[in-house]
């Protein structure tokens, strides 16, 4: 294993994006299994390749640069769908209306009747029937 060491010091290695690409890969190829087209399963090599070069560049500041790119758009993902998640979770005990003026998202406890609600982030007062 020392030469498996030698040969990764002063290269980038495995991170976010080198991962997602191995899944997007492994995805492409099960897929393209089952689908009858010549050549269409070289397809999934692509993501493959694109992995392998990311974790065998010695350009450590561009490749850090790019997961830095690809963890924004994936966080943005991600809690996206964490708050949707929680949002499903609580719709038995909350009403979620957004506020007519700065459409801020603004929880409501459920069986209240009509509420005056004042906005957290603008200041808006406006009535909801929960």
């Amino acid at each position: 294993m020392n030469w498996l060491r030698n040969f990764m010091a002063g290269r980038y290695g495995p991170d976010h994006l080198t991962l997602a690409l191995l899944v997007v890969s492994f995805i492409l190829s099960f897929v393209l299994f089952w689908v009858p087209v010549p050549f269409l399963g070289l397809l999934s090599y692509i993501p493959l390749g694109f992995a392998l070069f990311r974790m065998l560049s010695r350009n450590i500041l561009k490749r850090g640069e790019e997961n830095i790119k690809f963890l924004k758009v994936w966080n943005t993902i991600r809690g996206w769908f964490r708050k949707t998640k929680q949002h499903h979770a609580d719709r038995k005990i909350y009403h979620f209306t957004a506020c007519p003026s700065c459409k801020q998202k603004i929880r409501l406890p459920k069986g209240r009747g009509k509420l005056r609600v004042t906005c957290p982030k603008c200041g808006h007062q406006f009535e909801r029937k929960t």
